[in-house]
C-alpha cells in the first residue's frame, strides 16, 4: 500500500513512473498471479484494497477486465493500475493509493484474457459480475434461452473442437462465464496447471452456484474441458461486505485534494470492511487473512447474515424508500417508517440464523451505523437494479421460513410490495428479467400482481394470505 501524501506541488496525473519521481521511493511492480473479471468500483475497494494490503513483497499482481464497459479501464490504464481509495466515516475521509492492479483490460480483449490465464504464474480468478452477470438460471445452468449465452455456447463449440484455439477476433464470446471458459481452455492446452476460482457475488453458496454453471457450459461445448475443470479447478465460496457507491465528480476533486494527484479513477468506501472465504487455493494465495479476511469451513451461516440482514435490508429500504421518495440509504433510514421496517425485518431474520458465532447483535449495531453514514451516497436507485433476483435471494428465504413457521413476515412482504409499486408506477427498474416484468404487464390489469409475484416465487403467490398483504402494500385502497 502506497501512503498519500498532500502538498503543494503542481498537481500531477497518477502514475507509477509520477509517484516514484515525487517520492524518490522505486517501485517495484507485482507480476500478474491474479485475473479478475468484473473491474468495477467495489472489486478496488475490496480484493484490490486486501491485497494491496497484505502484498508487501508485490508478488500478487492483478489484471482486472471489465465487462460489458470497458470505461474503467480506460480511466485506469493511464494510471499504471494505481487508484485512490477513500475512506470515508461520519466525521471525515482518509485517502491510499492502491497499487495492486497491474492491468487494467478491456473485457474484450479475449487474446490477452487467453494469454493470462495459460501462464503458469496466474493461480486464482476472481469475480465481480453481479448477480445477473452469470446468465444462469435460477436453477444455475447456463440460460440458453439468453441471445447472448446461445451465441456464446454455439461459438465455443465450434472453436474448442478445433486443434488450436482461433485467433481472437470481435466475434468471440461476450459473456463473462463465456469468455472465462475459453480462456480456462486455453490453460489446458498449454498444461498451465490447477488454480482457484473465486466468486466475490452476492450469490448463496457462490462457489458451488459457479462451479455447476461453469461445468454445464464447458459439458455443452467441450467434453474434454469438463473433464479438466472438474480435476484442475477449486471453487471457492466467499461472503463479500463492503458499502461502494458510485464515484462522482466531487469525489474525483476530493481524492486530489487529499493526495496531490489528479486521479480519474478514484473510489469511495466505508471504513467497514469483510470478507470471509472458504475453499482451497492449489497454486497459492495472498495471505489476506492479516488484513482481516477469514478462510472458515462452513461459510453459509455467513453467507445468509450478509444475505439477508444488509442486503435484504438494501432491497427493503431501496424499494419502500423509492416509493416514499427517497434517494439514498441514509435518507430512509431517516424516515421513521422505513426505520422500523428494516428493525422487524431484522428480527425476521435472526429467527433463522445461528446464535452462536455469528455476533448478531453487534452485526446490527455495525449495520446501523453504516446505513446511518450520510457522507455515504448509497443510492437506492443504483440498489434497485436487478430485483427479481434480489428478491429471490435476499428476501424469499426469510418469508418462506417464517411462513412456515406460522408468522406474516411484515418486513419482506414490505419490500415485495414495494417492488410490485414501483413497477405499477413505471418507474424504470434495470433488469435482466425485464422482458418477463414487461410480459406480465402487458396482459393486463386483472391477475397482474400475482403474476409480479409468481415471477419472484410461485410459493409466494400461491399463499393466499401472502398474496393479499402483498396487494395491501402495492395497490392500496
Amino acid at each position: 500500500m502506497i501512503a498519500t501524501e498532500t502538498g503543494t506541488d503542481t498537481m500531477q496525473a497518477l502514475s507509477r513512473a509520477a509517484y516514484a519521481a515525487r517520492t524518490r521511493q522505486p517501485q517495484k511492480t507485482a507480476p500478474v498471479r491474479i485475473v479478475h473479471l468484473g473491474l468495477g468500483a467495489f472489486h478496488r475497494a475490496h480484493q484490490a484494497w486486501f491485497t494491496d494490503r497484505v502484498d508487501d513483497d508485490a508478488e500478487w499482481g492483478i489484471a482486472a477486465f471489465t465487462g460489458r464497459n470497458p470505461q474503467a479501464a480506460r480511466e485506469l490504464a493511464p494510471q499504471d493500475g494505481l487508484f485512490t481509495l477513500i475512506e470515508r466515516s461520519e466525521t471525515g475521509d482518509s485517502a491510499t493509493i492502491v497499487a495492486s492492479i497491474v492491468e487494467a483490460v478491456d473485457g474484450a480483449d479475449l487474446a490477452r484474457l487467453c494469454e493470462l490465464l495459460a501462464a503458469p504464474a496466474t493461480s486464482i480468478v476472481t469475480l465481480t459480475i453481479t448477480e445477473a452477470g452469470y446468465r444462469l438460471t435460477s436453477d444455475g445452468r447456463p440460460n440458453l434461452a439468453d441471445p447472448a449465452v446461445a451465441a456464446d455456447v454455439a461459438w465455443l463449440r465450434e472453436a474448442l473442437a478445433a486443434d488450436a484455439l482461433p485467433e481472437m477476433a470481435q466475434d468471440g464470446p461476450t459473456t463473462t462465464l463465456g469468455r472465462l471458459l475459453l480462456g480456462l481452455d486455453a490453460r489446458r492446452r498449454a498444461g498451465g496447471g490447477a488454480l482457484a476460482i473465486v466468486s466475490c457475488d452476492n450469490i448463496p453458496d457462490n462457489g458451488d452456484f459457479l462451479a455447476g454453471g461453469l461445468g454445464e457450459l464447458a459439458r455443452l461445448t467441450s467434453p474434454a474441458l469438463a473433464a479438466w475443470i472438474h480435476t484442475e479447478l477449486s471453487f471457492v465460496s466467499t461472503s463479500v461486505d463492503r458499502i461502494t457507491p458510485r464515484t462522482t465528480p466531487a469525489d474525483l476533486a476530493a481524492a486530489a485534494a487529499l493526495t496531490g494527484w489528479h486521479d480519474g479513477a478514484a473510489v469511495v468506501t466505508e471504513p467497514f470492511r469483510d470478507w470471509v472465504l472458504s475453499g482451497s487455493f492449489p497454486a497459492g494465495r495472498p495471505a489476506w487473512e492479516r488484513a482481516g479476511a477469514r478462510f472458515v469451513e462452513d461459510i453459509e451461516p455467513f453467507e445468509q447474515r450478509k444475505l439477508w440482514l444488509l442486503n435484504g435490508a438494501h432491497s427493503l429500504l431501496a424499494y419502500s424508500g423509492l416509493v416514499r421518495g427517497h434517494e439514498t440509504v441514509a435518507q430512509a433510514m431517516a424516515d421513521p417508517d422505513c426505520r422500523g421496517w428494516v428493525s422487524d425485518w431484522w428480527d425476521s431474520v435472526v429467527r433463522h440464523l445461528p446464535a452462536e458465532g455469528l455476533e448478531l447483535d453487534a452485526y446490527r449495531a455495525a449495520l446501523l451505523t453504516r446505513f446511518d453514514n450520510a457522507r455515504i451516497e448509497h443510492l437506492l436507485g443504483q440498489i434497485s437494479g436487478e430485483a427479481v433476483t434480489k428478491l429471490r435471494v435476499r428476501i424469499v428465504p426469510t418469508v418462506l421460513a417464517e411462513r412456515a413457521a406460522g408468522r406474516q413476515p411484515v418486513a419482506g412482504i414490505r419490500a415485495i410490495g414495494s417492488w410490485v409499486a414501483l413497477v405499477l408506477s413505471g418507474y424504470p427498474l434495470v433488469d435482466q428479467d425485464s422482458a418477463a416484468v414487461a410480459a406480465a404487464v402487458a396482459a393486463g390489469e386483472d391477475g397482474l400482481i400475482e403474476r409480479l409475484v409468481t415471477l419472484v416465487d410461485p410459493r409466494l403467490a400461491a399463499d393466499e394470505a401472502v398474496l393479499a398483504a402483498i396487494r395491501a402494500v402495492a395497490a392500496p385502497e
